[in-house]
Formats: structure tokens, sequence, C-alpha cells
């Protein structure tokens, strides 16, 4: 980086600390300034360094602000990358239209935030979420983590219908698009139900990593997900099975327990990935929260 660049970025940084500190209207923020940036230099630490000067601050790690005021300034954050002024369309019913999956979970907002703190898992790799829900999750690792290509599925259609709107909201493009912008990457919006779906429709994801957050609400939905699992373990006989993250809040310590059973009865090895300490998007503190890192 140029010394002058490097002096412009730290203005920027500066600009944001001080902001964010004093707590300042949004508005004030030097966004235009940051799309700039964005769009003329290739460093992928930029948003990562706002982070830190941000709601990683020790001040706002020891006294956080607001979780309004923190939920608002991330997402505004992370529409930057694609230099749009967009928002996340969901339900404000945890139930609506008969599916859970048109409002955001906690476990949701817990695993965007280990991704963003862990971009290597998914940089330039071919990523499948399971259950993408509304997608923040899936949104936030084509901002921030740069994978090759992301492919959002569930199996309701409103939320499929609901998961392309806010693709295309967050500035991203469909695979289809002919105009899609080459730096992003290749986003597939796709319906899978986990009960009927084959091992050949898998494959052809080719997926390097799957991921899955809050779904493990009930035994039926664990052993439609183990299921998937069974068979995503069956695409790569001869190469190397795809790295498995899920996601859950621990609700039920009955049902976490079904699902580590189902795990061991699958063949399916796992371990939990070490709690992280400071917290990027606000949920509630008292739940109890786990990542369990899957082996196939």
């Amino acid at each position: 980086m140029a010394p002058e660049e490097d002096a412009g970025t730290e203005l920027l940084l500066r600009s944001f600390e001080r902001r964010f500190l004093a707590a300042r209207a949004l508005r004030s923020f030097p966004w235009q300034s940051l799309e700039a940036k964005l769009r003329d230099s290739s460093d992928p630490e930029l948003l990562r360094d706002i982070l830190q000067k941000t709601v990683k601050h020790p001040v706002c790690v020891k006294h956080p602000p607001s979780v309004k005021y923190a939920r608002c300034f991330l997402s505004e954050l992370i529409k930057k990358p694609s230099g749009g002024s967009v928002t996340l369309s969901e339900s404000t019913a945890i139930i609506s239209h008969g599916t859970t999956g048109l409002v955001t979970w906690d476990a949701a907002l817990y695993l965007a935030e280990w991704a963003i703190e862990n971009p290597a898992a998914f940089t330039d790799r071919t990523v499948l979420e399971l259950g993408s829900g509304a997608g923040l999750t899936g949104l936030a690792i084509c901002k921030m983590c740069r994978p090759r290509a992301y492919i959002f599925s569930d199996c309701h259609s409103r939320v499929l219908e609901q998961l392309r709107g806010n693709v295309l909201l967050n500035g991203l493009s469909l695979e289809a698009d002919i105009t899609a912008n080459l730096d992003s990457p290749r986003v597939t919006v796709a319906q899978l139900d986990w009960d009927v779906t084959t091992v050949r429709q898998l494959s052809a994801f080719q997926p390097d990593v799957v991921i899955a957050a809050d779904v493990l609400y009930c035994p039926e939905a664990i052993m439609s997900l183990v299921g998937v699992l069974r068979r995503l373990a069956a695409c790569r006989e001869h190469q190397r099975a795809p790295e498995v993250y899920v996601a859950f809040t621990v609700r039920n310590p009955d049902t976490c327990q079904l699902f580590t059973t189902e795990l061991g009865r699958a063949g399916i090895t796992w371990e939990a990935e070490p709690r992280h300490d400071q917290k990027l998007f606000p949920y509630e503190e008292h739940l109890e929260m786990a990542i369990l890192n899957l082996t196939l």
C-alpha cells in the first residue's frame, strides 16, 4: 500500500472510531469514503479493521453500546462491499406462512459472527448452506469472507422467494445473471428438501464447506439433517469430504443429545469450535450457543 493510501486508510479508520465511540448518528459516518476505498483497494482487511475500531474496540467490549445502535451500524457496514444501500427483508413473526424460515434466528447471527472472525474457512471455496432462512449468515459470508461460490438452500417456497430478494437487495447477482459482478461469488438459491434430495443432486453442488444454523428445532428435523449429511458423505467417495459446521442454540439439552447420538450412529464424528469472546452481532446474552465441526 502506498504511503498516501495508507494515510488515507488511517484517517478513515480514525473517523469511524471517533463517531462510533461517541454514538454519533449513522448518517454522519463517512460511508461514501468507505465505498470509494473498497472500490479502489484490494485490501480485504479494511472491513475487519473497522470492526476492530468500532464494535470490537476495547471500550465497547467493556461498555457495549445499545443493541439497537450496534445492530443498525453492522447492518449498514455489511452492505458496503457491494456499494449498495439495502436492508434485509424478513418476517416479524416467529412462524409465518407455515414456516420459521422467514425470520433470522440467534444461531444464524452467531455463525455469521464466527465466519467473519474465521474467513479462511470460506475464502475461495464453494459453500452450501442448509436451511438458509432469511439469508443473513450467507450474506455475511459472501460480503466478508470472499467465497468462490455460495449456495443458499431451503425447501419452503416463501423462504426461497425471500432469499432471492435479499440476495438482490444486497447487490449480489444470481448465477444465471449474465451481468453478474465477476468480483463477487457465484450465488445460487436452490430448493432442497432434506427428505427427498439424492446423492446425485447434492453432488452437483460440489461443496467444499457445508453450514447450517438453528435447524435442530425438533427430532424430525434432526433425523432429516443427519440423512442429508449421510448423503453428503457419499458424494465424494474418492475426494475429500466437505467441512461441515452446524450452529445451534441450546434450548433443549435432550434435542442436542439426540443430534450427537444420531451423528454417532451415522459414523460422523464432531468437535465443538471454541466459543469466541467478542460479539459482533447483538443477541440475547443468556443464550447458550455452540458450533460443531463435523467430520463426514
